[in-house]
């Protein structure tokens, strides 16, 4: 009997020692803190590793996890500027930095996040229209960051980020949304089009007046060779007719006519100045009379009787001088090249 009872007490003896180890040695893990009461008052904060507090007397009451968290909000209906209700969804990153003011200055930090990210995104996006709420995402974050931190500060606790998952407006609102893009749209799609026909006219019309310079100014070219060739030509043509002219002229010269041969050429190209349609009076020279006079002079001198027979002399037939037959072609291809140059000195005619 008494050994069974020796054994019992030494069974007890140990389970007893066991469990005051268990309550003097706490582990605590990395990024924890534990929150040490005694008699229900705080007494200290264990931090991580291995730690020893007074069995029966401290408790650990709370461990207060130290590492960043991330907490998601359900969407929450807010009311903008021009009171249109749209449904928000946020995520806030936060992290406890004092886990003694995290435990006993607030009840549920958790639960304070959210109500006061509620109430600070409907004061921030009561203050702005729809359109502005949907392309101000960075405002929104920041203001509602810096409202946060400054709340959650006196808690221990640290806001880092605060994002905005949507922002969803009421279906209706969508719809008219995505008709206003749409017209958007058709209307810058419309506005290329104008202004790319208006640069297609404006290149064209360029090109037009480019090409009617090229062909004025090749026109322009074209007159200035053609005139040039024509003065050219008229110049040739002046130069040949002067030296035609003049090989005339020397030719008349070398062979010496003598007056009456001058008389007689000047008579027979009087019915060819006649010609003209426009002729009707003549202005005849004094010369013309002295002509006729020598003509009719050697006229007379022709003999009638050759060598003692009776030979008929016709007056129309013109008198040919022998010596000065040459005389004679010099001075008719002289007048034929100066009618040819329209030369004046043969004879002047009056319309």
């Amino acid at each position: 009997m008494l050994g069974s009872a020796v054994t019992v007490a030494i069974v007890l003896l140990a389970v007893l020692v066991v469990v005051v180890l268990t309550m003097t040695v706490k582990i605590v893990p990395q990024a924890r803190a534990g929150i040490v009461e005694r008699f229900g008052k705080y007494r200290t904060t264990l931090s991580a590793g291995l730690n020893m507090v007074v069995p029966f007397i401290d408790k650990v009451r709370y461990k207060i996890d130290l590492r960043e968290q991330v907490v998601s909000f359900p969407p929450q209906p807010v009311i903008t500027e021009d009171n249109l209700v749209v449904s928000i969804d946020t995520v806030i990153y936060f992290q406890v930095t004092d886990a003694v003011a995290a435990t006993y200055e607030i009840a549920n930090y958790i639960q304070a996040i959210e109500q006061l990210t509620m109430t600070t995104l409907r004061n921030i996006i009561g203050g702005m229209t729809l359109e502005h709420a949907l392309t101000s995402r960075d405002q929104i974050n920041s203001g509602l960051r810096g409202e946060l931190d400054g709340a959650t500060g006196r808690w221990g606790i640290r806001v880092n980020r605060v994002e905005l998952k949507g922002i969803d407006p009421p279906p209706s609102i969508i719809d008219a949304m995505e008709q206003q893009m749409r017209a958007e749209r058709n209307k810058r799609a419309a506005i290329l089009t104008a202004e790319g026909d208006r640069q297609s006219a404006i290149l064209t019309a360029e090109g037009e007046k480019q090409s009617s310079i090229l062909t004025a100014e090749g026109d322009r070219q074209a007159a200035i060779l053609r005139a040039q060739a024509d003065r050219q030509a008229a110049i040739l043509r002046a130069q040949g007719e002067a030296q035609a002219i003049e090989a005339v002229f020397q030719a008349i010269h070398d062979g010496n006519p003598d007056q009456k041969l001058l008389s007689y050429q000047y008579l027979q190209m009087l019915p060819k100045i006649a010609e003209g349609e426009g002729s009707t009076v003549w202005v005849i020279p004094a010369e013309l009379t002295e002509a006729l006079g020598t003509i009719g002079g050697a006229i007379g001198k022709i003999p009638v009787d050759g060598g003692g027979s009776k030979k008929r002399v016709d007056l129309d037939e013109p008198v040919v001088d022998t010596e000065a037959s040459q005389t004679s072609a010099a001075v008719e291809e002289a007048l034929e090249a100066a009618k040819e140059a329209e030369a004046p000195g043969l004879g002047t005619t009056e319309r």
